[in-house]
């Protein structure tokens, strides 16, 4: 029989260009993936990763290999383990902004205009992308979204809709397929949440908002959905411009709010 040169051994075993893979490759290749699900931002800040023992069986590893993988990736900062909790996720968004700098952005009302233009600029550019870039699940997931958000419009409690708002805002984000724009926008939405900027809850409790928001979104979609580019983004603008206008309306309200009670307490002192 012919020999298969440097294929076959003369023993018939492996020949010299095949190695075993060593376990630490395995533990390398564990790596490489769950930072890219991290950077991909399909892993979230905070997200509990499955038990050791799945994770094995999905990844389809050792467990030594996996706890090999694990700990580098602890050691550089990506996960965290809590004690008889498990493991997960780093919040790797931590030190976007100093607690100095959120103290700034919450205390001086001009940090909130400049918050608006910059996600009108952002999310104008990702609704953009995500009309050109965005695949058939992408523009899938955004129209799923915004399909709940029209369940939730329905309902008295705006907590929600509010909620599923940022969602279909970052799942736009997401669609638009830049890890930085990715990051730095979870970032903001995070800061939003925690009401750095503004009490968003407000913007929902008007019935009449409640409706103007929901139209705006409808129309994002749809720009979104029909892939077109010029028509997403100018349906975020329109929506960024009115979200700006009702902060400015919000902002005069309560000082005039502030001023009405300094007369009505001077009036009732004069009584």
């Amino acid at each position: 029989a012919r020999r298969m040169g440097h294929i076959i051994g003369p023993v018939g075993g492996l020949a010299r260009p095949f190695q075993r893979v060593e376990a630490e490759e395995l533990s390398r290749s564990v790596v490489a993936q769950v930072e890219l699900l991290i950077l991909r931002g399909i892993l979230r800040p905070g997200e509990r990763l499955p038990s050791e023992r799945e994770l094995s069986d999905r990844l389809g590893v050792s467990r030594p290999s996996l706890r090999e993988a694990v700990a580098d990736l602890q050691d550089h900062g990506l996960l965290t383990s809590k004690p008889n909790a498990g493991i997960y996720v780093a919040d790797v968004l931590g030190s976007a902004f100093s607690p100095a700098l959120i103290d700034l952005f919450s205390s001086h009302e001009e940090a909130v205009f400049d918050y608006v233009a910059f996600r009108r600029d952002m999310e104008g550019l990702a609704a953009e992308r995500a009309a050109h870039y965005g695949s058939n699940t992408d523009l899938e997931v955004i129209a799923t979204i915004f399909h709940k958000m029209e369940a939730a419009h329905q309902k008295r409690d705006p907590s929600d809709e509010a909620e599923l708002d940022a969602n279909f805002h970052m799942a736009i984000i997401e669609a638009s397929h830049n890890v930085v724009m990715l990051h730095m926008m979870r970032s903001m939405y995070d800061l939003l949440r925690q009401g750095v900027f503004y009490n968003r809850q407000m913007m929902f409790k008007n019935r009449l908002t409640r409706d103007m928001l929901l139209d705006q979104h409808r129309a994002i979609n749809a720009g979104v959905q029909s892939r077109d580019p010029k028509a997403a983004r100018a349906a975020v603008e329109a929506h960024m411009d009115y979200v700006k206008q009702s902060m400015a309306d919000q902002i005069k309200a309560a000082k005039n709010e502030a001023i009405a009670r300094q007369r009505l307490e001077h009036e009732r002192g004069r009584a």
